[in-house]
């Protein structure tokens, strides 16, 4: 089931497809409480069931100091990262409670963990998702449903083609911010949120499972400068015994 603010759901459904998997498109505004009821209701009418979903929708909003930040983007990225959010939830649990449970990931960033000059907004509604993640987490577990968070570094998507503004030096600036050295690929996150929703990763409750290439775990080191030892060190010492 692939619900999508853009027409964009019908090629992700073939491409599941093409897979050998079977997938239908709901059209779908997740700030509209109506329209995610109606997603979640043609999974169940489909399939008999909901064991798994993941709340990937998101918007970046623009790049603004906090006081210079319109109220039209404080509230639009706000209402699809964060209420976005919860709305999918309030219609996702009681099915899989329903079922005997189910797992959920919810795509938050690794601004749900950490603070992003010029992104008050985006950083507010992901650190968001990660008190949401928690918070209904600790409600739910002992009814089945796992619950957890998926914070990404920089994924080569067009969101982040949009936030460098197609900079070739922003772009590789970011890339050598990371200490392995590249991008993440959509795949990489996609395959992550998949183990999430797995058996193999039953016991991961709550969780906020940072994905960055290292960029959190501290500032890299440099190689070390290997300098040749200079003529007065290759000289022998002089012994100080008489």
């Amino acid at each position: 089931m692939v619900g999508d603010i853009a027409p964009s759901g019908e090629a992700t459904v073939r491409e599941i497809e093409r897979a050998g998997g079977s997938a239908i498109f709901v059209p779908t505004d997740v700030t509209r409480p109506d329209e995610v009821h109606a997603l979640v209701g043609a999974a169940h009418e489909r399939y008999g069931r909901l064991d798994a979903a993941v709340n990937a929708a998101g918007v970046e909003g623009p790049s603004a100091v906090t006081t210079e930040l319109p109220t039209a983007d404080w509230t639009r990225v706000i209402a699809v990262n964060l209420t976005g959010t919860w709305l999918c939830l309030r219609e996702e649990i009681p099915a899989m409670v329903a079922s005997g449970g189910g797992a959920i990931v919810n795509l938050a960033s690794v601004g749900g963990v950490a603070g992003y000059a010029g992104s008050s907004a985006y950083a507010a509604s992901k650190h968001g998702v990660v008190g949401l993640t928690r918070s209904a987490a600790l409600e739910y577990a002992a009814q089945g449903v796992r619950i957890n968070a998926l914070c990404p570094g920089a994924v080569d998507t067009p969101m982040l083609d949009r936030t460098t503004g197609g900079d070739a030096e922003r772009r590789r600036r970011l890339v050598a911010s990371k200490p392995i050295g590249r991008l993440a690929t959509a795949e990489e996150v996609a395959g992550i949120a998949v183990w999430l929703c797995g058996d193999t990763a039953a016991y991961i409750v709550g969780h906020a499972l940072v994905v960055d290439g290292g960029m959190l775990a501290g500032r890299p080191l440099a190689a070390p400068e290997v300098r040749s030892p200079s003529a007065s060190s290759r000289r022998p010492r002089r012994s100080s015994s008489r």
